[in-house]
């Protein structure tokens, strides 16, 4: 007979283990561009433990390389992710009893998590199952970049189509969300964005772009819960 929490471990890796593989690829795409932009491969373990955020770990390659000050980073950082502000309101933390364990829980909230867990009803979810999952997520993240690194690192110097690994990224992202959600105005709003910042400000883009992108998103909000309230 197995014990419960063992029951809770293997759920959880249930859970996780088709998204685990997802991430494989993406992972060897990182260790793989993180070297090419001129990194040690020991540094794809210590990007994917302190920031642990797959977008910002590819957009902080660049931002790095580039001596972006922190400051901009930050910024760019608080304005990625700010989504996981609202991950975490509906994400069963209260579900894991221990302090330590809360504190993971908060540090690896990530999308595939969060995809994972949010959806299961909350009573067949424990603090071991859902931990499970977030240790499973990021044990295959670093595990793969690390890998993609060593691999990155015995290929030739400046391969030809890399650097445009992260815009295919973010390509491919929103592609998925226009699909998920249609709504047309948000890659319109993003483009305005994107222009007025470059017209602004050429090498503080992202930054500007980010964060009009942010106001005139909270702004229709606002709007369009006023108006159907009204």
């Amino acid at each position: 007979m197995l014990n419960p929490r063992t029951t809770q471990i293997r759920a959880g890796i249930a859970d996780s283990w088709a998204v685990g593989v997802g991430l494989v690829p993406l992972g060897l795409a990182f260790g793989v561009v993180l070297t090419q932009g001129g990194f040690d491969w020991w540094w794809a373990p210590i990007f994917s433990t302190v920031i642990y955020a797959g977008s910002m770990e590819f957009l902080a390659i660049g931002l790095i390389g580039a001596v972006t000050p922190l400051a901009s980073i930050a910024a760019a950082t608080l304005l990625v992710n700010f989504r996981h502000v609202f991950y975490g309101l509906s994400f069963p933390l209260h579900r894991i009893r221990s302090r330590l364990g809360r504190l993971y829980g908060v540090y690896a909230l990530t999308d595939e998590s969060y995809a994972i867990v949010a959806p299961k009803a909350r009573d067949a979810l424990s603090g071991t199952r859902i931990l499970t999952v977030q240790v499973v997520c990021q044990i295959v993240w670093v595990a793969s970049g690390t890998v993609g690194a060593l691999i990155g690192a015995v290929l030739p110097a400046g391969l030809a189509g890399l650097e445009f690994a992260l815009t295919a990224l973010f390509a491919v992202l929103a592609i998925d969300a226009f699909r998920a959600n249609r709504d047309v105005p948000a890659p319109v709003i993003a483009l305005v964005c994107g222009l007025v910042a470059l017209l602004i400000a050429k090498d503080q883009m992202l930054v500007i772009g980010l964060t009009l992108f942010v106001a005139v998103l909270f702004a229709r909000f606002v709007y369009r819960n006023a108006t159907t309230n009204a």
